[in-house]
């Protein structure tokens, strides 16, 4: 038996062919286990010839996962099969190595003491001090591998593997025992710490969005009752529609809008979700209450101000419930919705359907009142672009440059912003179409508060590099961000 020639080569194949996803179970765990089965076996006084059957089942029980991680044992088998006789190991002693490795399958089933040793050392960080450190690598492998989609079905996966385990060995049940258990406290003590921290978090977050809504439908009807609706002007979505019908038809305002809303209520409960849903029918029954009882002054009749600030002011309102998670104007859920079953874009919905509005204002009104309501309605959501996202707003910047390693040492370890490389080629000009050259195409993502400060480091480095920049959208997971909300 050459054991010396087998781990360098076993450890050389796990080095070269092992998935780089596997976080855990890489070469460096294959050593530890090497390392902690030989530790074991002199402390329960293993003899020399079965030392090397155990450490070869040591070496060998993970390297299946170069093939498998479902059933990795059995490829583990077949792998120790294949080389193990050309580095004189008999078939009796593949069939024990073999047995050893099978015995490393959770739930462990050890029947000798070499296998008892084996599946000790397989799990011999639970009880160390390095417990957290080799937890964090299983953790980021099983999410890698989809085991585990959140971080509390992790924290119940090691309290309920930690209490399900026991050490076989006298040597690990005296070693380990107690800082397993000491492990286990702890895992329980920051779960429970944790989920007090979110508790917390949740309650301040909920007090919160109370407040965004509380402010929001007061300023939104402070921008109705004190601006527009005394001097007939308008605004797109809903709020439009709303307006149109309270002028066109003299019913009461706030009873409008909580029945041109409901339908939009309804359908987000499919195009989004419940939890939407409540919160924007609690924003519109709070703007009824506030249109109905609050006695709101009119701030004044100069067409240019009441469209400017009307249009300010039912902007914030609207932003603030936008970040509460909810709405107090439903024609983004009918856009989002006619948007997954057509061909147009939301934007594109929206503004057919403001058209529409507008058309309807110019026709009833006049064509000077329906200008200065767009001018409402450009004004609003201009100003709810900046109470939902902020004057920090998200850029997305491209650098091409050839000095791209400077750059992105500068951009990372200067601005402290993360970057993403794509590989591509630089040239291909007028006149020179045959010169280009491989080169990093640097993509970063900033607040438009260091563009400045950004481009500036740039050309310092590159005065012709070229560097353009884009507005991030969200273009998934709802529609809270999206601009033109309004």
């Amino acid at each position: 038996m050459q054991f010396q020639k087998v781990y360098s080569f076993v450890t050389g194949k796990l080095e070269k062919d092992l998935p780089k996803y596997l976080a855990y179970h890489n070469v460096h765990h294959t050593k530890e286990v090497v390392q902690h089965a030989r530790y074991l076996a002199e402390k329960e006084g293993v003899p020399e010839e079965d030392m090397n059957i155990l450490l070869a089942g040591a070496l060998f029980h993970d390297t299946g996962f170069i093939e498998s991680y479902k059933d990795h044992e059995e490829y583990s088998c077949e792998f120790a099969r294949k080389h193990l006789p050309q580095f004189g190991y008999t078939q009796d002693q593949v069939a024990r190595i073999c047995a050893l490795i099978m015995s490393t399958r959770i739930p462990q089933q050890a029947t000798n003491l070499l296998e008892q040793i084996l599946c000790d050392a397989d799990l011999f960080y639970l009880g160390t001090e390095k417990y957290f450190d080799h937890a964090k690598l299983l953790y980021r492998e099983l999410r890698n591998m989809v085991i585990i989609k959140k971080y509390e079905e992790w924290v119940n996966f090691q309290v309920e593997f930690i209490e399900g385990h026991q050490f076989f060995t006298r040597t690990a049940r005296e070693e380990l025992q107690i800082r397993k258990e000491q492990n286990l406290h702890l895992i329980k003590t920051r779960a429970h710490e944790e989920k007090k921290r979110k508790h917390v978090h949740f309650d301040l977050t909920f007090l919160l969005d109370l407040l965004f809504i509380g402010v929001g439908v007061v300023t939104a009807a402070f921008a109705l009752k004190g601006f527009l609706v005394p001097n007939n002007f308008f605004d797109g979505g809903v709020t439009g529609i709303s307006l149109l019908i309270h002028e066109i038809y003299k019913f009461n305002l706030a009873t409008v809008i909580l029945l041109t809303n409901l339908p939009f209520i309804i359908l987000s409960m499919r195009a989004i979700n419940y939890s939407f849903a409540f919160k924007t029918f609690v924003c519109i029954v709070l703007l009824g209450l506030c249109l109905l009882y609050i006695p709101y002054p009119v701030i004044t009749s100069d067409k240019l101000l009441v469209s400017i600030f009307g249009g300010f002011f039912l902007g914030v309102g609207i932003g603030l419930t936008m970040r509460a998670g909810c709405a107090v104007d439903g024609i983004e859920v009918l856009a989002l919705y006619a948007w997954r079953k057509t061909s147009f874009t939301i934007s594109e919905i929206i503004l057919a359907l403001n058209i529409i509005i507008f058309s309807i204002a110019a026709f009833q009104f006049g064509i000077q009142t329906a200008l200065y309501s767009m001018l409402t309605y450009f004004t609003a959501s201009k100003t709810v672009d900046y109470v939902v996202e902020g004057i920090e707003a998200y850029t997305g910047v491209t650098i091409i440059s050839g000095k791209s390693e400077i750059i992105k040492y500068r951009l990372v370890n200067e601005l402290g912003r993360g970057i993403s490389i794509y590989k591509g080629e630089r040239g291909y000009l007028p006149g020179r179409f045959e010169v280009h050259e491989d080169c990093d195409i640097i993509f970063t993502v900033i607040t438009r508060l260091e563009l400045r400060k950004l481009r500036n480091l740039v050309s310092e480095i590159d005065p012709k590099a070229f560097v353009f920049a884009s507005i991030i959208k969200e273009t998934s997971g709802g529609i809270m961000k999206r601009r033109h909300i309004h």
